[in-house]
């Protein structure tokens, strides 16, 4: 067997698969390079440099792995490899203390006014007071997202003395409270708490753009933000006018929109206030060996037979038991995206009900894809290996019932969410190998095809509300795929799905809500 190793991954990644592989080790490659080079290797390890294109894995014939050093998978076309059985994995604990510390180090640079002050003295002046600072101790540091590098953040908070603040709508009250940390369950109540505000979240549509002009202005005045986590996630241009303005006092930023271009960002030439790094969270030493190390041990490790620890993708489940409910795999995933998406407020459990022939099957592999569509809604890094486990640390109560009776279809799954606002439910069947519908969406009827942009919109019985809808749309320059309106409840109400051509913004959504008649309107995204 050949492994390919590039983008300068740690020799140590070489050493390991050596045991198994012979091993070249080249610089990154164009994709025509990898194109005509890639039936040599049973696998590829690489870093954020390359991008494994569908181009690159429908040109592969050996391919049984791609290893990502690292946490994100984004520059590796995971559906195109899952198609052709190749597993791909990652390492997502190797860089969590390295984000973590640098979020730290960022806040203390940016209170001690460290840039600056290095900056000057190199230059040979002696200025101390014009670089006096502040103390962290005593101060509220607000965390929004405790996963593994939030909670290292607020447990190194809690050392230095400072009152930590917890916003994570899927984390529970006593996970916060275990943390030492304040639970604060309305973000409108958490703005206002804080000295300093640290975001750990992925960014999502959830979360682009969180902290903006309106956000800000619920915080205290002389507040301090730090991002570490996704460009985006605050609002660079918002940002800019808050430091210039004096609202927000300082800010330390080390993830950009528009990587590597930082001179397009607003907060290029900001000579004061902010300490800018170009994303150095995970660029430690030790951080880029624990990735390949991990990497290359889960290489090793599926070459010689064994599965790996950290696969994204669904060859990581065991063969036996995912076989007879493959078919099954993406409607499952897409009930959970779906049905979570549909509900406002805090996850609180999940329900899966399987009814019909799939009720005498093992269904833990619909299962997990159930939970990975649920929270992959919202937060990055879910897979089918870790979905459970992320379930049972948030702790969201996950059950299952089964029923092999069913009335109309051989087989149909529904899921229903629950959280602290809320009941939503979803229920698909196959009507064919391939082919997926969703057959209930709550207590409405309906028959779609579930597609990467969805539009629901519940609306009163009454004429000209389709035309309405589709007109706003239609202005939007956004085309329909497809229209679902289901029957009539005994409530005189409908509801439309709309497959859409492309994304529906905040925009959209809110000139369709104006429509006289409608009684809301829901964008959600689906995997394909």
């Amino acid at each position: 067997m050949k492994v390919l190793v590039t983008d300068k991954c740690n020799d140590k990644a070489r050493e390991i698969i050596s045991e198994v592989a012979e091993v070249d080790v080249l610089p990154t490659m164009s994709e025509d390079e990898y194109v005509e080079n890639i039936n040599k290797y049973d696998a590829v390890m690489i870093r954020s440099a390359s991008k494994i294109t569908k181009r690159i894995i429908d040109a592969s014939t050996h391919l049984k792995i791609i290893g990502r050093a690292g946490v994100g998978v984004d520059n590796i076309d995971v559906n195109a490899a899952t198609q052709k059985g190749i597993i791909v994995v990652n390492s997502p604990d190797g860089n969590t203390n390295a984000a973590a510390e640098h979020t730290v180090a960022m806040m203390l640079s940016m209170v001690r006014n460290i840039p600056e002050a290095c900056i000057s003295t190199k230059a040979g002046n002696w200025d101390r007071a014009k670089f006096t600072g502040i103390e962290v101790f005593g101060k509220t540091l607000g965390v929004i997202g405790l996963g593994k590098i939030g909670h290292k953040v607020a447990k190194a908070a809690l050392a230095l003395g400072m009152n930590v603040c917890v916003y994570d709508p899927y984390s529970t009250e006593d996970a916060v409270k275990s943390a030492g940390c304040k639970y604060i369950a309305n973000l409108d109540d958490f703005w206002g708490k804080c000295d300093f505000i640290t975001v750990h979240v992925p960014k999502t549509k959830e979360t682009l753009n969180l902290i903006n002009k309106e956000t800000i202005h619920k915080m205290k005045k002389g507040v301090r933000l730090i991002n570490c986590a996704r460009g985006g996630i605050i609002n660079e241009q918002d940002l800019r006018e808050a430091l210039d303005e004096g609202y927000v006092a300082s800010a330390a930023i080390d993830v950009y929109c528009d990587e590597p271009n930082i001179k397009s960002c607003p907060l290029f030439g900001c000579d004061k206030n902010v300490v800018l790094t170009p994303h150095l969270g995970a660029s430690t030493a030790e951080a880029q060996l624990n990735v390949a190390i991990d990497v290359a041990h889960q290489i090793k490790e599926v070459l010689s037979g064994g599965e790996a620890t950290s696969a994204v993708n669904i060859p990581s489940l065991k063969p036996a038991i995912l076989e007879p409910v493959k078919d099954y795999m993406l409607l499952a995933e897409n009930l959970g995206e779906f049905s979570k998406q549909l509900a406002n407020g805090n996850l609180k459990s999940v329900e899966i009900s399987f009814k019909g022939s799939l009720a005498e099957l093992n269904t833990s592999p619909l299962e997990t894809a159930v939970l990975k569509g649920v929270f992959g809604s919202f937060m990055q890094e879910v897979n089918f290996v870790n979905a459970d486990v992320i379930a049972k640390n948030k702790g969201i109560d996950i059950s299952t019932v089964k029923n092999n009776q069913s009335s109309h279809y051989v087989s149909t799954i529904t899921v229903k969410v629950v959280t602290d606002k809320e009941i939503s439910s979803v229920t698909g069947v196959l009507t064919a190998k391939d082919l997926r519908h969703i057959i209930k969406v709550n207590d409405f009827d309906t028959s779609i095809e579930p597609q990467a942009n969805m539009l629901l919109v519940p609306h009163d019985n009454k004429p000209s509300m389709v035309a309405k809808v589709a007109e706003i749309i239609a202005n939007e320059e956004i085309n329909i795929n497809n229209m679902f309106v289901s029957p009539t409840n005994e409530k005189h109400l409908s509801v439309m799905i709309i497959s859409l051509g492309n994304q529906a913004d905040e925009s959209l959504l809110k000139k369709i809500k104006e429509i006289d008649g409608v009684n809301d309107a829901k964008y959600v995204h689906l995997s394909e």
